[in-house]
């Protein structure tokens, strides 16, 4: 699957600083020699006469002769200079392979990559540093790994050390460094010496709320003030989103997304494609024990739409079947509407809708507007309830997920409503 949207591409210009054509990565599994010329002789005669191979660890899996293991099939993308790409998909999905290929550590199997600039990698904690050096002769080594000469990194230093917040050991060799301070150091030099392209590499993950934003603000800066290119991989989705203008996702070494932050998120977050949800079988759904259970929900079915994806201006018609265990004078349905993130954004209420009596069963049909939603993938927790004379909410019956639905935004968005929406949900009509 390849889903191609329009970019929100926020880049200085069209200058293309980085080009992915077709590049593959291929890996042989299990061990390969066994570590010495007798081991690998003991080896070869062991396969010669079909026997066990002497130099096998006990319990350890055998793979067949060239076994073989794709860790990137067939990618291709653009990135232009200024731009900020968020890198994602699940554990194995060839996120860390593509950035060791960009940083030259390894080479592709197959395909081929363009770099216009000077790179400055973080692949991991402490990447480039040596643990016998102090912080400041670190500095300088990742400087001249750089290709930096060492005036350009004098000039830069003292910016590198108050930024990093090591100050007080910047003097003291790095292996007695914690691993916070040593993405706080291996993170500063990266953002601060003369590079063209940033690779980071869930760099952040170590480091505390406060230097993570202040890595952010620092990433923002130099992407739009300084122009630098950043290629940012993180299971952080909320950094994701701060950050990046564009976002890529992999699964199995494939880009099965490449566009909106947003819709790109979600992709990775449900990864399935997204259907109607029926709930006549709960085995995926959490059912809430409330106080009382007069009136029970049997199913929820969209209408109209054999893929559950809605446009501005598109209303969701739904039914609702559902049964009465005691007399309601005043029965009640409400939304409460989930972002990817499982927080409620939003919350729709139909009041009064119906009076039902002991043991019957009825079957309603309602419709929700639901164009101010912005972008994204959205599931819904519905609640029967009852209003009693007083006045009060006593809930009944709720079931979650009890449907699950896409939109997409097609009005101009600001800043606040590309994240939230524009403005409250209208209430639910019952139309049958």
């Amino acid at each position: 699957m390849n889903i191609e949207l329009g970019l929100n591409n926020t880049a200085n210009n069209n200058e293309v600083v980085i080009e992915i054509d077709n590049i593959k990565k291929q890996y042989r599994l299990g061990t390969i020699g066994g570590g010495t010329l007798k081991g690998d002789l003991q080896s070869w005669w062991a396969r010669v006469r079909k026997k066990e191979d002497p130099n096998t660890k006990i319990g350890s899996k055998v793979y067949a002769k060239n076994e073989k293991f794709m860790a990137l099939n067939g990618v291709s993308f653009d990135v232009k200079k200024g731009e900020t790409i968020g890198l994602i998909g699940g554990n194995g999905a060839g996120k860390s392979t593509l950035l060791k290929l960009l940083s030259r550590v390894t080479a592709p199997t197959e395909g081929e990559i363009r770099i216009k600039g000077k790179i400055s990698s973080m692949l991991e904690v402490g990447t480039g540093f040596h643990p016998e050096l102090t912080g400041r002769e670190n500095v300088y080594l990742n400087g001249a790994i750089l290709g930096m000469k060492r005036k350009e990194v004098d000039e830069r230093i003292e910016e590198i050390i108050d930024f990093s917040e090591c100050r007080q050991f910047i003097d003291t060799p790095v292996k007695r460094y914690s691993s916070g301070m040593f993405v706080k150091l291996a993170f500063s030099v990266a953002a601060h010496l003369n590079c063209d392209i940033m690779l980071m590499d869930e760099v952040l993950a170590v480091g505390d709320m406060a230097f993570q934003k202040k890595c952010i603000d620092k990433m923002v800066s130099v992407a739009r003030d300084e122009g630098k290119t950043i290629i940012y991989v993180s299971h952080n989705m909320q950094t994701i989103r701060q950050l990046c203008s564009r976002c890529i996702v992999l699964k199995k070494g494939e880009v099965i997304f490449n566009g909106d932050v947003e819709r790109g998120i979600d992709i990775y977050l449900h990864n399935d494609e997204i259907t109607a949800k029926l709930f006549n079988d709960y085995t995926d759904c959490h059912r809430f024990n409330f106080l009382t259970d007069k009136v029970l929900m049997d199913s929820l079915q969209i209408l109209d739409k054999d893929m559950c994806h809605y446009k501005d201006d598109e209303k969701i018609r739904f039914k609702l079947k559902m049964h009465c265990d005691e007399d309601v004078k005043s029965l009640s349905l409400r939304f409460m509407i989930h972002n990817s993130d499982q927080m409620v954004v939003a919350t729709s209420a139909c009041i009064g809708f119906m009076e039902c009596k002991k043991g019957k069963s009825y079957e309603k049909v309602f419709e929700l507007d639901v164009t101010p939603l912005a972008t994204g993938v959205y599931k819904v927790l519905p609640v029967l309830f009852e209003l009693n004379e007083l006045g009060e909410v006593i809930d009944c019956d709720g079931v979650y997920p009890g449907l699950v639905f896409e939109h997409e935004k097609t009005t101009d968005l600001n800043w606040k409503s590309k994240l939230y929406g524009d403005t409250a949900l209208a209430d639910m009509i019952c139309i049958e």
